[in-house]
C-alpha cells in the first residue's frame, strides 16, 4: 500500500470512527430508519454535487445509468442495511464497542473474495488478519460483557446488539467484493453518489413511516448533519478510490483501525470507560493492520529463511 493510500486510509478511519459518536447521540431521538434516512440522504446530496461539477458529468452519468442495478444493490449492501444495524447496536452498546465489532469487516472480506472471487491470500496477509481479529476478539469480549450489562443489565440484550455489529461487518465484505466484480468501470464520485442515492430510495419510505412523534433537539440534528456531510459523503469517496487504487481486501482494513478512532471520540465526547483491555486490544489490532495492509512485508521469525536456520 502507498503512502497516499496509507494517509487515505487514516482519515477515512477517523471519519468513520466518528460516525459512531454521532450515531450515539442521534439514534435515541431520530429512531433507527429516520436516522439513517437522513444520514444517507444528506451524503447523496453532497456527492451529487461533486459528481455534477467534474468535466465529463455527462458520460459519468451515462455509466451510473447502466450500472444502476449493483449501485442500487451496493447501496443497500453498503450503507441502508448495515447502516440500521449499526445504529440499532447503539441502543446498547457504546460507540467504542460497535466500532469494535466493525473491524471484523476485513476478515467477512477476505472470506468471500476467496470464495467467489478466487483472491489469494499470502501468508503474511492471512497473518495480519488473524492478528486483527484477535484483537477485536478481545477488545469485543471486554466491551460485550461491560456495555451489555451497563445498559440493559441483561448480557442477552448486549448479545443480540453485537450480533446484529457483527451482521452489519458481514454485509460490508460482500459489498466490498460485489463493487469489484460489478462496479470497477464506475469511477469513485459516480460509484459513492449512486449507491448512496440507492440506499437514500431505500430507506426513504421506511423513515416517513417511522419518523418520531417528539420534537428532535438540535443536538440530534447537528450530529446527523455531521454523519451525513463527513462520515457519509467525503468518506465514502475515499473509500470508493482506496477500493479502485487497492482493492476491497486493503481497503477493507481500514476497519482495523476505526476501533482506535472509535474509542478515542467515545472518551473525549461522550465520557466512555478506556480500559486496559481496550487498549491492548487496540495494539494487537494495529499489528494485525500493518501485516494486512503490507506496510510490514515480512516478520523475521516467520520467514522461510529464518525456519530453515
Amino acid at each position: 500500500m502507498s503512502i497516499a493510500n496509507l494517509l487515505q486510509l487514516i482519515v477515512l478511519a477517523a471519519l468513520w470512527g466518528a460516525s459512531f459518536l454521532f450515531i450515539r447521540v442521534g439514534v435515541a431521538e431520530f429512531g433507527v430508519a429516520p436516522l439513517m434516512a437522513v444520514r444517507v440522504g444528506i451524503g447523496a446530496l453532497l456527492l451529487i454535487v461533486m459528481l455534477l461539477a467534474r468535466r465529463n458529468v455527462a458520460a459519468t452519468l451515462g455509466t451510473m445509468r447502466r450500472r444502476a442495478l449493483p449501485l442500487f444493490v451496493v447501496g443497500i449492501l453498503n450503507s441502508a442495511a448495515p447502516f440500521c444495524l449499526f445504529a440499532f447496536a447503539e441502543l446498547t452498546l457504546s460507540a467504542g464497542a460497535t466500532s469494535v465489532i466493525n473491524a471484523t469487516t476485513p476478515l467477512f472480506g477476505a472470506l468471500v473474495a476467496y470464495v467467489w472471487l478466487k483472491d489469494r491470500l499470502t501468508t503474511m496477509r492471512s497473518i495480519g488478519m488473524a492478528i486483527g481479529f484477535a484483537g477485536v476478539l478481545l477488545l469485543v469480549w471486554n466491551q460485550i460483557a461491560t456495555d451489555g450489562a451497563a445498559s440493559s443489565g441483561l448480557p442477552v440484550q448486549g448479545m443480540l446488539a453485537a450480533a446484529a455489529a457483527l451482521g452489519a461487518s458481514a454485509l460490508y465484505g460482500v459489498a466490498g467484493n460485489f463493487a469489484k466484480k460489478y462496479l470497477m468501470d464506475v469511477d469513485a464520485t459516480a460509484n459513492a453518489a449512486g449507491s448512496m442515492i440507492g440506499a437514500t430510495i431505500m430507506l426513504a419510505p421506511i423513515a416517513l413511516l417511522t419518523w418520531p412523534a417528539t420534537p428532535i433537539s438540535a443536538h440530534a440534528w447537528s450530529a446527523v448533519i455531521a454523519l451525513g456531510v463527513c462520515c457519509t459523503g467525503i468518506a465514502y469517496f475515499l473509500y470508493f478510490r482506496l477500493v479502485a487504487a487497492a482493492g476491497p481486501a486493503r481497503a477493507m482494513t481500514v476497519t482495523f483501525v476505526i476501533p482506535l478512532f472509535g474509542i478515542l471520540w467515545g472518551a473525549l465526547f461522550l465520557s466512555e470507560h478506556v480500559s486496559l483491555v481496550m487498549l491492548e486490544g487496540c495494539a494487537v489490532v494495529l499489528v494485525g493492520t500493518a501485516l494486512a495492509t503490507g506496510i510490514v512485508k515480512q516478520v523475521p521469525f516467520l520467514t522461510r529463511r529464518s525456519i530453515a536456520r
